[in-house]
C-alpha cells in the first residue's frame, strides 16, 4: 500500500514573494509561469498539494512536481520548464542537416533573439539639403523674433516696425466625400456608434491655403480646388489686406514651386520693398513649420469621418471650422531648439 505523500517545506525571501505575486497577476507573463507561481503562494498559505490542486484547478501531481522543485531549485527557477535532454544540434560555418527542416516562423523566432535583424528593414531620410543646418537656424531666429515680439508685447512695449510673422502652408487632397447610404444612429444592445455605409461618393478634392500669426493665433485661409501660383497669390493677397501698410509680413513656408515662381516674383515686385519677407524650410524638414501641427489638429477634429454632398458644402464646413478656431484662438508657441538660435 502507498505511503502518504509527505509534505515539503518550503520557505521563499520576501523579495521571492513579491516577485511570485506581481508574476501571478500578470497578464502578459507565459501562462505557464503565471500558474506556477500562484500554485508556490498557494502553498505557501495551505501545505497541502490536493487543497491547492483543487483550489487552482490543477492535478495534485502538477502541484507537487512545481514544489519539489521550488524546494530543491528556488522558487524563480520552478518558474520555467526544465533543459530538455538531448545532444545539443551543432551548426558548422558549412551548414547543418537540421537547417532543412525549418520552418518560417523558427528562422523569424531565432533571428527575433538576436541583436541583428537581416529578415526587416529600418528605413532612414538621408538628408539631401547641404545647407539643411543653415536653413533650420534661420527659421529658428524667427521663432525666437516672435518670443521676443511676445515679451514686448506683455511689457506693453510697441515695435519700431509692426511686424507680422505668419507660418504658411497647403494641405492639398481633402476628398469631397459623400454617403450612398444614410448613417444609422447608435441602438442600444445592438451597436453603440453610428453605422455608415462602406460604399461612398466621390466628389473631387480641395486644397486649403493657410498661416497663422503666431503673435495672434489667428488663421489665415482660402479653400481652392488647386493651389498653384495664382492661389498662393491670392492667399498673399488676402495676407496683404488684413495687415497695415506699414507692417512687414514675414512668411515661414516650404520651397513649393508656386512660392518662388515667376507669377508670385511679379506680384512681390508690385508691393513695397520689406512688405513681404519669405523664410523657407530646408528640404525634408516641413517639421519645422508650425502650421503641420494645425493642420494634424484640423484633420482629427474636423475632417475626420466627414461627409458633404458637394465640393462647395466641404468649402463651407472647412471654412466654419477655421472661423471656430479664429473666435477663440491659440496663440502657438515653438521650443525645439530655440536655445541653439540665441
Amino acid at each position: 500500500m502507498a505511503g502518504w505523500r509527505q509534505g515539503v517545506e518550503l520557505a521563499m525571501t520576501d523579495e521571492e514573494i513579491e516577485t511570485l505575486t506581481a508574476l501571478s497577476r500578470s497578464r502578459t507573463e507565459p501562462a505557464r509561469r503565471v500558474s506556477r507561481a500562484a500554485m508556490l503562494l498557494a502553498y505557501r498559505e495551505t501545505p497541502s498539494f490536493f487543497a491547492v490542486g483543487q483550489r487552482l484547478g490543477a492535478h495534485h501531481q502538477t502541484v507537487q512536481r512545481c514544489v519539489e522543485r521550488a524546494a530543491a531549485d528556488g522558487a524563480l527557477a520552478a518558474l520555467d520548464e526544465r533543459p530538455r535532454p538531448g545532444k545539443e544540434p551543432v551548426i558548422t560555418p558549412s551548414g547543418h542537416e537540421c537547417l532543412a527542416r525549418l520552418v518560417q516562423g523558427t528562422v523569424c523566432k531565432l533571428l527575433g533573439q538576436q541583436e541583428i535583424k537581416p529578415h526587416k528593414v529600418r528605413y532612414y531620410l538621408e538628408n539631401r539639403d547641404a545647407e539643411f543646418e543653415q536653413k533650420m537656424a534661420e527659421v529658428l531666429y524667427v521663432y525666437r523674433e516672435v518670443q521676443v515680439l511676445k515679451k514686448a508685447a506683455a511689457r506693453s512695449k510697441k515695435s519700431d516696425k509692426p511686424v507680422a510673422i505668419v507660418s504658411y502652408d497647403e494641405k492639398p487632397g481633402i476628398q469631397a466625400v459623400a454617403t450612398t447610404a444614410p448613417d444609422l444612429p447608435p441602438v442600444p444592445g445592438v451597436h453603440a456608434t453610428f453605422a455608415r455605409d462602406h460604399e461612398y461618393k466621390r466628389h473631387g478634392t480641395l486644397s486649403l491655403l493657410a498661416g497663422i500669426d503666431l503673435l495672434t493665433g489667428k488663421v489665415h485661409a482660402l479653400v481652392k480646388d488647386r493651389h498653384r501660383s495664382r492661389e498662393f497669390v491670392e492667399f498673399l493677397k488676402l495676407l496683404d489686406a488684413a495687415y497695415p501698410a506699414r507692417t512687414a509680413i514675414k512668411l515661414i513656408l516650404d520651397n513649393h514651386s508656386a512660392h518662388i515662381s515667376r507669377e508670385t516674383r511679379a506680384w512681390l515686385d508690385t508691393r513695397p520693398a520689406g512688405r513681404f519677407q519669405f523664410t523657407f524650410t530646408p528640404k525634408h524638414g516641413s517639421w519645422l513649420n508650425l502650421i503641420e501641427g494645425f493642420f494634424s489638429k484640423f484633420a482629427r477634429s474636423v475632417l475626420r469621418h466627414i461627409r458633404v454632398t458637394s465640393k462647395h458644402e466641404l468649402k463651407e464646413r472647412i471654412m466654419a471650422g477655421i472661423d471656430d478656431v479664429n473666435r477663440h484662438p491659440v496663440v502657438h508657441t515653438w521650443s525645439y531648439k530655440l536655445a541653439d538660435a540665441a
